[in-house]
């Protein structure tokens, strides 16, 4: 297959549909709509493909086809005869395909959820580079740019629900649209590594994540902290993916106990998934928590001191954040898994509401 796009070229794929241009350059969209854009570019992305690959590619939406999603390598489903992803990989795309399917991924996203995404995205093929040389030959489990699959599920449409799924190793996005709501949940981001260096600089996909919870758990009183922090060690996610519909009692510290600046700090950590989707969805669903916030919890457990491995969660009424270094200090900062979910609206299930 020919060179991957490199991450230059990230920018240059969203500012082509933020201002309404999908990947051919051909059509236009409404500038504040973000499902009319999604919706010009996932008919783009599959009139790009040939029939076999289209026939891959956009599946019907059904409570089993949404449910085919995973944050683990290529491979490790397969060695257990289940199906890997929906949809068709970056690997099995023409550079112009690729390009096409990047653009539909960006026109779903705002421009700080593409980049993050995109650099979870980089880490893996840096992950990639660094496994490849010691790997036995013949082994099925791979990493790498090449490995994240895209799929529509349903036709796009500006009135009807219709979904769009891309993921590979620690990314699940699941983004269900019906009309203009857009609902992101549930949906996984991870890293490893989970800093590197590229282009000559320092990219932490999830360092935001991790500073401003630091920053939270700083803040709080001693009896507040007492609250938050559980006596236990958790070392990955309660409900990560394959957990749908499940649920568990909330503990830690309720946000009715935060001073003012406090709760501010809280909503902009919580905005760091919820805005992986565009202003319009983003500030919705913010609106949504803030209406919950004295009902919302937050734990800790582990170190309590920026640089170290430490697992949270945020639960509320509609919203339930979980961020989990993998294995054990101080080697899990460098492996991360976190999950965004709604516990009464995961997949848009509550029709007309985010």
């Amino acid at each position: 297959m020919a060179n991957r796009m490199s991450r230059v070229a990230v920018a240059v794929v969203f500012a082509s549909v933020t201002i309404g241009i999908a990947a051919g350059g051909q059509r236009t969209t409404p500038p504040g709509d973000a499902t009319a854009r999604a919706v010009a570019a996932a008919e783009d992305f599959l009139a790009s493909l040939t029939p076999e690959q289209r026939a891959k590619a956009n599946l019907t939406l059904t409570a089993s086809t949404r449910t085919v999603w995973s944050n683990l390598p290529t491979g490790i489903a397969m060695q257990v005869g289940a199906t890997e992803r929906n949809g068709l990989k970056l690997a099995a795309l023409t550079p112009s395909q690729e390009k096409a399917a990047l653009a539909l991924v960006a026109a779903t996203l705002s421009r700080e959820g593409y980049e993050k995404v995109m650099a979870i995205v980089d880490a893996d093929e840096v992950l990639e580079r660094r496994s490849a040389p010691t790997r036995k030959p013949g082994a099925a489990i791979r990493f790498g740019r090449g490995e994240f699959y895209l799929s529509v599920l349903g036709k796009p449409s500006t009135t009807e629900r219709w979904m769009i799924q891309f993921g590979g190793h620690h990314l699940g996005i699941n983004v269900t649209m019906l009309g203009r709501q857009n609902v992101l949940t549930p949906s996984h981001t991870g890293a490893q590594p989970a800093s590197y260096s590229i282009d000559g600089r320092t990219v932490r996909p999830l360092g935001d994540e991790n500073d401003r919870a630091f920053e939270l758990i700083a803040s709080l009183t001693p009896e507040q902290r007492k609250q938050a922090v559980l006596g236990v060690e958790v070392r990955n996610l309660v409900l990560g993916p394959g957990t749908d519909g499940k649920t568990i009692a909330p503990e830690g510290v309720l946000a009715s106990t935060f001073t003012t600046a406090q709760r501010a700090m809280l909503i902009a950590l919580v905005r760091e998934w919820v805005g992986i989707l565009g202003d319009e969805a983003a500030n919705a669903k913010l609106t949504e928590v803030q209406g919950g916030l004295d009902r919302t919890y937050f734990a800790w457990a582990g170190p309590t001191d920026n640089g170290q491995g430490a697992y949270f969660r945020i639960q509320g009424p509609a919203v339930f954040i979980e961020y989990a270094p993998q294995g054990k200090a101080p080697d899990n900062i460098d492996h991360i898994h976190t999950m965004y979910r709604d516990l009464t609206n995961d997949y848009g299930e509550r029709t007309g509401t985010r």
